[in-house]
Parts: structure tokens; sequence; C-alpha cells
């Protein structure tokens, strides 16, 4: 699969110093707006809508915030609100960017860039999608970058 060319069709940044506008639904955290934000810059900047689009999440750590938060309240024997639960699936923030705009494609989350690289030449190979929206968040700023097959 490496050999098959991928096309940028759109792009966008969210740098982690600029708090993400919040995002309903997902408390406590930054991750998953974060995600959001950086998603929504790029699909907004994509020449139409797509809605055989996949959702790829590129992150090597997670919601740190969030389960750090869980780690102490475990250990403190407090309650853990039932939102928590929720979005600590990092699935559950591309099932919100899949519902808000309209995309059929499928979703994954990977570790790393080379991996998930891999599967959208996988996925747009195979006719699973037509486009690919790859979030990756293991830098700073986080990136989104919309792909397709080919040339432009």
């Amino acid at each position: 699969m490496s050999g098959s060319t991928l096309t940028v069709l759109a792009s966008a940044e969210w740098p982690r110093d600029v708090g993400p506008p919040k995002l309903a639904g997902f408390v406590h955290s930054d991750f998953n707006p974060l995600v959001a934000a950086v998603a929504g810059r790029c699909l907004e900047a994509a020449p139409g809508p797509e809605p055989q689009t996949a959702v790829m999440l590129v992150s090597d750590e997670g919601d740190i915030a969030s389960a750090e938060h869980v780690a102490k309240a475990v250990d403190a024997g407090t309650r853990i609100g039932p939102l928590f639960f929720f979005q600590s699936v990092p699935n559950a923030v591309l099932g919100h960017i899949a519902a808000r705009w309209g995309l059929t494609g499928p979703v994954s989350c990977l570790c790393d860039t080379a991996s998930a690289l891999d599967s959208a030449r996988g996925l747009l190979a195979d006719e699973d999608a037509r486009r690919v929206l790859l979030i990756d968040v293991t830098a700073d700023p986080a990136t989104a970058v919309l792909l397709s097959e080919g040339t432009p």
C-alpha cells in the first residue's frame, strides 16, 4: 500500500496553546474538543462535501487529562461522571465529527502517522472511502488533512 499516491485536498492546524471551543458531551479535557476543532477547520477548507469520507485519529497517548481525572476519582473513592466513560473511547469524538459533517466512511484510531497513512491508502484503494480525514494530535500544533487517492 505504501506506493499509492495520496493527494491533500485540504489541511488545517490548531495550536495547543489556543483552547478549542467547548464541545457538548465532552467535559474536563481539551483533547476531544481539539480533535473536533482541527477536523472542522479542515473540512471547512475542503473543496465540497463527500459523504464517503473516512475519519482517522492519530494519537499516541489519547485523552491523558480525562484518564488522570478518572484515576484520581477512583483512588479517592468518589463518583465518576458518566460522560467520562463515553469520552474515554477515542472513537466517540470521531463519531461526533462524522455525524456533524455527514460522513459515512469508516472511523479508526491509530498510534502513529505511518500506520495511519498506510490505512488511508488501503481504504482508498479498496474503495471503502473516497476521502480520508486524517487528524493527528501527536504534536503541536494538532493537524488535519483531507486526503484522496491520486493527483488532484
